[in-house]
């Protein structure tokens, strides 16, 4: 293990951490550029396309889009190795646009709107090892300057890199050297359940780090995913944008007039700079509540982040951290959309507004516990205030960011406890205690509405001597078991009462409720016998070009919804998450023979099972669960998941992240 030189600046751990916060810094850089250059693009034919132009532009954002979020999983597999390291990680960055010696010369970072030039900027920063792309113009470099030193130093220091190919080559070997000389027990004792994973984010780079060839993997797949990939690599962000660049150059040639984004701000800022030089103040005040809203949004993002870093997985908090963490990116993003479209103010007519993705001066880990509880919630709540301030301007991006962050406040004070003690990792992520509990009993005008048959809520109650059943129209898909397995009970097609509790023996009713897969009914028992009772086996079916249908102690967007539901997979039901018959219509195509995965047999097959549908997402699924075929062969035990309802994904039943990249909306 002593053999290695004594040579390599990377034997230090203070030297090697050092090294990943500026990759974890450059990731998230380039994350927000992408985000930025995005948010400018035009959107239809109403913003002034043509139809050709605006298929192109919905393509583009796409890809800004998927591009932005693999760069999401590379800064947390970044962050990931800097905790295998012992090391908190680096999760905040500095302000746009950066000075001279954060990054090597000839990498240059800040925001700017997508254009010819900013795109040639993106090919250069993602370009292979070698390659003769130039920089785009006006994104040279102020003064050329040379980082680092050849002689030995124990003060860490940034060193020059041609491509981030190279960096990140550099980053793998100095590790190399690092575990050569200590052995990988002393090198990755970090805590390993600090570090993020699948039971808390859905990106495939997102991996525990345990030793040197699962550190040495997420490198690899930065690479060939992105910067640095070989220039055949398809699929890489160098790739991808050449492909846009060949588009645009096309379009421009047919319409000389094309422009397809709007001129938003180069490195806005929201109030007047001290150095004026290559930044714009924003001075109207319909764009600056709005970007002073999104750049909040922003911040506790990274606090939350941060937070989850702080704290011990798997366990619920973990999960809910994050989940609110990309909550707020779906907040910002349309505040992001909404900035680029209005005006900066007087002292720069040439150009619109822009997010400016404010740094928090220090996004340190919050002490895990109730006082960071406590600081969340008070910051959800003020970011739901603004966006109901700002909703009154009717813009629909600003009402679009306003009610995801009512919803998301609302989660936060459902779900963060302060009166919980500080958590500790469990087995798994289980949902909210309260979830568990039974549910409360109706409200006497409840009560009341339920004895008349009728209710608030629409649901039809009829109560019969010895059974009270319950129908819920919205979450019926149809199935048909109860008009043909008790015809006498449910009686189709006629006028007036049509549910009869008393009709046949209670077993058999009581049987049909058991085998409605859509949860649309449910029943109480009069006669002193026993009433449903939570299945002893978590399953959901992926039924064949239909929905999943889940049977356990359900809990769905935080409340508690009975013992079985279909939920929607296809993307186009009207009462999402539910089913509503939809894929019917649209001839949705989607096996219910999925292929066989993990089976390893679970811990403990029951349980409360939380299913969160993310906001233009996936449903975000926590707890026991067996992913079962149409047939009943099992396809996957699993203890977190998230499974595809945007109808797209290439591995269903699985998120594949492809609802980003085809505009899925969830409302």
């Amino acid at each position: 293990m002593n053999d290695v030189p004594d040579t390599s600046p990377f034997l230090q751990r203070e030297i090697l951490i050092n090294a990943l916060y500026e990759a974890a810094e450059l990731e998230h850089d380039l994350m927000c550029t992408y985000l930025y250059a995005a948010a400018s693009l035009k959107n239809g034919e109403a913003e002034g396309l043509s139809a050709t132009e605006a298929a192109a532009v919905k393509r583009w954002r796409g890809v800004l889009f998927d591009v932005a979020i693999q760069e999401m999983g590379h800064l947390a597999a970044v962050w990931n190795i800097t905790s295998a390291l012992g090391a908190a990680p680096r999760i905040g960055r500095s302000n746009f646009p950066l000075d001279p010696g954060f990054l090597p010369a000839g990498i240059t970072v800040k925001l700017a709107p997508f254009n010819a030039e900013t795109l040639q900027h993106f090919v250069f920063l993602e370009r292979p090892h070698g390659s003769m792309e130039p920089e785009g113009s006006g994104f040279a470099c102020e003064r050329p300057y040379v980082r680092g030193t050849d002689r030995p130093h124990l003060t860490p220091m940034g060193r020059d890199y041609d491509t981030v190919g190279v960096f990140y080559d550099r980053l793998g070997d100095g590790l190399r050297a690092f575990v050569g000389r200590y052995g990988e027990s002393i090198a990755f004792d970090g805590d390993p359940t600090l570090q993020l994973s699948s039971e808390e984010v859905n990106l495939p780079a997102v991996r525990r780090v345990l030793c040197l060839k699962t550190a040495l993997a997420a490198f690899h797949a930065i690479i060939e995913q992105g910067e640095g990939a070989p220039r055949d690599s398809a699929g890489s962000h160098f790739q991808k944008f050449l492909g846009i660049r060949e588009e645009l150059k096309a379009l421009t040639q047919k319409n000389p007039a094309f422009t397809p984004a709007f001129p938003a701000a180069t490195n806005p800022v929201l109030r007047r700079p001290p150095r004026p030089e290559g930044r714009v103040w924003i001075e109207d005040a319909d764009a600056f509540a709005t970007v002073d809203l999104a750049n909040a949004s922003y911040a506790l993002m990274v606090r939350l982040i941060a937070y989850a870093y702080a704290l011990r997985g798997p366990c619920q908090e973990k999960s809910l951290v994050v989940d609110l963490a990309i909550g707020l990116m779906q907040a910002m993003m349309p505040l992001a959309e909404r900035a680029a479209r209005l005006p900066a103010g007087p002292s720069n007519p040439h150009c619109h507004a822009g997010m400016s993705f404010i740094a928090l001066r220090d996004p340190s880990p919050l002490p895990p516990g109730p006082g960071a509880r406590r600081l969340l919630l008070e910051r959800f709540e003020q970011l739901r205030d603004a966006g109901t301030a700002l909703r009154r301007t009717g813009d629909a991006r600003a009402v679009a960011a306003a009610e995801q962050l009512a919803r998301l406040a609302a989660r936060a004070s459902r779900e963060l406890d302060l009166s919980a003690p500080p958590p500790t990792a469990a087995a798994a992520a289980p949902a909210s205690a309260a979830a568990a509990a039974p549910a409360a009993a109706p409200s006497s005008a409840a009560a009341e509405a339920a004895a008349a048959g009728s209710s608030p809520d629409g649901i039809e109650r009829v109560r019969g001597e010895k059974l009270e059943l319950t129908f819920e129209a919205k979450r019926c898909i149809h199935s048909r078991f109860c008009v043909t397995w008790t015809p006498q009970v449910f009686v189709a097609n006629v006028k007036g009462p049509w549910i009869h509790p008393d009709a046949m023996p209670i077993e058999q009713v009581v049987e049909v409720a058991h085998a409605c897969p859509s949860g649309a009914i449910h029943y109480r028992r009069l006669d002193g016998g026993a009433q449903e009772a939570a299945p002893p086996v978590n399953l959901a079916k992926v039924r064949e070009a239909g929905p999943y249908a889940f049977r356990a102690q359900l809990q769905i967007d935080g409340a508690p919804a009975g013992f079985r539901a279909t939920l929607c997979r296809c993307g186009a039901s009207k009462n999402k998450p539910y089913c509503d018959g939809s894929h019917h219509e649209i001839g949705f195509s989607a096996s219910g023979e999925p292929p066989t995965g993990k089976t390893e047999m679970l811990p403990a097959r029951d349980g409360v099972l939380a299913i969160d549908p993310q906001t233009n997402g996936p449903l975000r699924v926590r707890g026991n669960l067996e992913i079962v075929s149409g047939t009943g062969r099992a396809v996957a035990r699993v203890t977190s998941a998230y499974l595809c309802r945007c109808g797209g994904s290439a591995n269903k039943p699985f998120c594949d992240g492809t609802h980003t990249k085809i505009g899925f909306r969830s409302d």
